[in-house]
């Protein structure tokens, strides 16, 4: 009988092992599939094409990209009668839904680039005056935090970064640095793109990213990888612009140090303004916009022709 118990308990916790393992990669699997982008198909390959025609990009003047961390709701920006606002299409597990306006964000301001950063946080700008006494009408940036019912609190002014003049396109690194571009003054051009650093849970006071990327045109609407080694934005009015704006990129070579920014070519850029680019979070697709659309192609062929011109 003691042989007999013996084994019934090796095989009891062989069994109870057996079922948590099973449970852990369960888990493990739901976790990766709640976090798993459902992109409509077919998919692009080098070739860029409108994202979500007909509930993105529209007939409206549509710009921005930014998937929620659970990867099931898409954020961007719609613009009509001088307004822009900020809409969001949610994935139902079968297809994605028409676009709605966010909540806590349907207001008579405008609001636009949102960006999910550290803590599940949507970062926004907006031209709402910070208080009763604000009456400038300039665009800071602001941010929600994600409650427990699900909701979003109140917005916040992120005032560690906000100046008296605008601030613009809020991409955030992996290890939550804030980059955006500002016409605020002592910098070399009309906008400048800025960083400022995630330190003990708060915001360092920006800093401009130098000469080598800013100029005495104007730098916008920077997109940085999640390790802060490639950097796209635009720029307008340079010497070999093809349009109103274009992508450029550049490669960090050391500490604070920039490759000079190259002109991401004819593949991409057009007669027109290509502006908002952005690394989808499983770094699969590379989102822009251009001619009123929100576009997308796959990201391998952006980072190919990246590594081939930055050099």
């Amino acid at each position: 009988m003691k042989s007999f118990k013996t084994c019934s308990t090796g095989v009891t916790i062989t069994f109870v092992l057996f079922t948590c393992i099973i449970l852990s990669c369960t888990t493990q699997s739901s976790n990766q599939m709640q976090n798993e982008i459902r992109y409509p198909h077919p998919a692009p390959d080098s070739i860029a094409q409108p994202f979500l025609t007909g509930l993105v990009s529209t007939d409206s003047i549509d710009f921005n990209s930014a998937f929620s961390p659970d990867g099931k709701s898409f954020y961007f920006t719609r613009s009509a009668n001088n307004q822009s606002s900020i809409y969001v299409t949610q994935h139902d597990g079968r297809t994605w839904k028409s676009p709605v306006l966010a909540p806590a964000l349907e207001t008579e301001d405008s609001e636009a680039d949102p960006a999910f950063g550290p803590k599940g946080r949507l970062y926004f700008i907006s031209n709402r005056p910070k208080d009763n006494a604000d009456t400038l009408g300039d665009y800071d940036i602001w941010f929600v935090s994600p409650q427990d019912d699900g909701g979003w609190s109140e917005p916040e002014n992120l005032e560690a970064v906000n100046s008296d003049s605008s601030e613009f396109y809020i991409p955030f690194s992996k290890n939550g640095n804030l980059y955006f571009s500002s016409s605020r003054k002592g910098g070399f051009g009309a906008e400048d793109i800025y960083v400022s650093r995630l330190s003990n849970e708060r915001y360092t006071a920006p800093e401009n990213i130098g000469g080598t990327i800013n100029s005495t045109y104007s730098e916008y609407d920077p997109c940085i990888s999640a390790n802060e080694d490639i950097l796209v934005f635009t720029s307008s009015n340079r010497k070999d612009t093809f349009g109103g704006g274009d992508l450029y990129c550049s490669k960090i070579t050391g500490p604070d140090k920039w490759l000079e920014p190259v002109n991401l070519g004819k593949g991409l850029n057009t007669e027109t303004r290509e502006y908002c680019a952005y690394f989808s979070p499983d770094s699969k697709y590379f989102f822009f916009s251009s001619q009123g659309d929100v576009k997308w192609l796959n990201s391998q062929f952006v980072k190919e022709e990246i590594n081939r011109l930055c050099k």
